[in-house]
C-alpha cells in the first residue's frame, strides 16, 4: 500500500520553487539521453557495420517506446502524483544508457534496440510527469522545455567529441549521462509533490471549449516541433555524408538555437511554421548542392523553428489544461510532437521514389500551407468574436438602462430630454 503524495503547502511555494529549479535537471537528463545516441549514428555505421535502415530503425524505436509511456505516465501522474512517476522514469532512463553501453561492448543490435526502446520509455514518462512537476514547482510552463532543449544540445556534442577522441567510444560516450542522471535524481529528491486533488465542481461547457481549442490549435502544430530538428541533425548529415564531429555540431546547434529562441519566443504558431518552411527550404538547397555551410545555416533556422513551436505548444497547453489534468494534457502534446521524430525514417523510405531535396521542398510547402490555414482560421475566429462581443455590450446596456454609468433614469412628466 502506497502512502498518498505530499503536496507542497501554499506557504512553502518559494522554497518549492528553489527545489524545483534543482529538480529541473531531470529534464536535462531526459534530453541528453535522447540526443547522445543521435550524435553517434555515424559511429555505429562505421564501427559496428550497421546498415542505414538498421541505424534509422534504432533512431525510430526510441519513439515506439516513448509514445506509450507518455500516454500511460500522464494520467498516472495526475492520479498518483508527479514526483514518484518522474523519479521512477529517471531510474529507467539511467538503466537504458547502461544497456546501450553493453551494446557497444558486444557489438550487437539487440542490446542497442532494447536500450533505445527503454530510453524512449523513460524519456516519455519524464516528459509527462516531469514537465507538469517542474511547471508547477517553478510557475513557468517553458522551463521544462528549456531544460530538455539544453539536454538535447549538450548531450549530442559531448557524445560526439568523446566518441571522436576517447577510447572505447561506444561506451565512454555514455558515461556523462549516467553521472548526470544520478546527480539530477539526488537533487530532485528534495522537491515536494505538487499534484492537488481534483475540484469537486467544474464548468462542463468551459472544459469542452478548452478541449476543442487544444485539439484544433495545439495538437495539429505539435508534430512540427520535432520534424524541424530531426531534419537538421539526422536527415541533412546523412544526406551530405558529413563526419562525426560535424554531425555532433548539428545535434548541438539545432536544439541550442531552439533553447535561445524559446526563452523569448512569441506565443504564435505562424512564426514557428514560417521558420520550419524557411529552414526546410534551405535544407533542400543544401542537400541539392551538397553545401555544408548552407546545411549548417539550415540547421540554425530549423533550431529556431523548434524553439518557437515548442514554446507555443507548452505555453498554450498549460493555459488550456485544467490543473488536475495538466500531466495528461502535457503528455498528449508531447505525444503529438514526437510523431515528428518519424520524419527521417519516412524520408528514407520515400527516397526510393524521388530525391531528398525534392522531399524537403515538399515538407517546406506543407509547413507554408499549414501556416496559411492557421491564419485563415484565426481571422475567421476574430470575425465571429466581434459580433458576439457587440451582442454582449448591447445586452448589458439594455440590462442597465442604457446610460454610460449603468444606472437607469426616469424622467419626470413634462421634463425635456
Amino acid at each position: 500500500m502506497t502512502s498518498p503524495p505530499v503536496t507542497a503547502p501554499a506557504d512553502s511555494l518559494p522554497a518549492a520553487g528553489t527545489r524545483g529549479a534543482r529538480a529541473a535537471w531531470i529534464m536535462l537528463a531526459s534530453g541528453w539521453s535522447a540526443n547522445q545516441f543521435s550524435a553517434l549514428l555515424g559511429a555505429y555505421r562505421g564501427h559496428l557495420g550497421l546498415t542505414e535502415s538498421t541505424v534509422t530503425g534504432l533512431f525510430a524505436v526510441y519513439v515506439v517506446g516513448l509514445i506509450p509511456a507518455l500516454l500511460v505516465a500522464g494520467p498516472l501522474a495526475d492520479r498518483r502524483g508527479r514526483r514518484p512517476v518522474a523519479l521512477t522514469a529517471l531510474a529507467l532512463n539511467i538503466l537504458s544508457t547502461l544497456l546501450l553501453m553493453v551494446g557497444g561492448v558486444w557489438g550487437g543490435a539487440w542490446p542497442l534496440l532494447s536500450g533505445r526502446f527503454l530510453t524512449g520509455v523513460g524519456a516519455g514518462a519524464l516528459l509527462a510527469a516531469g514537465s507538469a512537476w517542474i511547471k508547477e514547482l517553478s510557475g513557468s510552463p517553458r522551463r521544462p522545455g528549456l531544460f530538455v532543449s539544453a539536454g538535447f544540445a549538450t548531450g549530442g556534442i559531448a557524445a560526439a567529441l568523446i566518441a571522436k577522441w576517447a577510447p572505447w567510444p561506444m561506451v565512454t560516450a555514455y558515461v556523462p549521462h549516467v553521472v548526470l542522471g544520478v546527480a539530477a535524481g539526488w537533487l530532485a529528491l528534495a522537491a515536494p509533490e505538487t499534484a492537488g486533488p481534483a475540484p469537486a465542481h467544474g464548468s462542463e461547457a468551459a472544459h469542452a471549449h478548452a478541449v476543442h481549442r487544444f485539439r484544433r490549435t495545439v495538437l495539429p502544430l505539435a508534430p512540427w516541433v520535432f520534424t524541424a530538428p530531426t531534419i537538421g541533425f539526422v536527415t541533412l548529415p546523412s544526406t551530405l555524408h558529413t563526419g562525426l564531429v560535424l554531425t555532433g555540431v548539428a545535434t548541438a546547434v539545432v536544439p541550442g538555437t531552439g533553447l535561445l529562441t524559446a526563452r523569448r519566443a512569441p506565443s504564435t504558431p505562424t512564426s514557428g511554421l514560417l521558420a520550419v518552411a524557411a529552414g526546410t527550404a534551405t535544407a533542400a538547397v543544401a542537400a541539392a548542392t551538397e553545401n555544408e555551410p548552407l546545411a549548417l545555416l539550415a540547421a540554425i533556422v530549423l533550431g529556431a523553428a523548434y524553439g518557437l513551436t515548442l514554446a507555443h505548444g507548452l505555453t498554450r497547453t498549460a493555459a488550456l489544461a485544467p490543473p488536475h489534468r495538466l500531466a495528461r494534457w502535457t503528455a498528449r502534446f508531447w505525444t503529438a510532437a514526437y510523431l515528428g521524430m518519424f520524419t527521417p525514417y519516412v524520408l528514407t523510405l520515400l527516397g526510393h521514389v524521388t530525391t531528398t531535396p525534392v522531399l524537403l521542398a515538399a515538407v517546406a510547402l506543407l509547413a507554408l500551407a499549414h501556416a496559411g490555414i492557421g491564419v485563415c482560421q484565426a481571422r475567421r475566429t476574430a470575425r465571429r468574436r466581434i459580433p458576439a462581443q457587440a451582442a454582449r455590450v448591447r445586452r448589458r446596456s439594455r440590462e442597465t438602462g442604457g446610460t454610460p454609468g449603468g444606472r437607469a433614469t426616469r424622467r419626470k412628466v413634462g421634463e425635456r430630454p
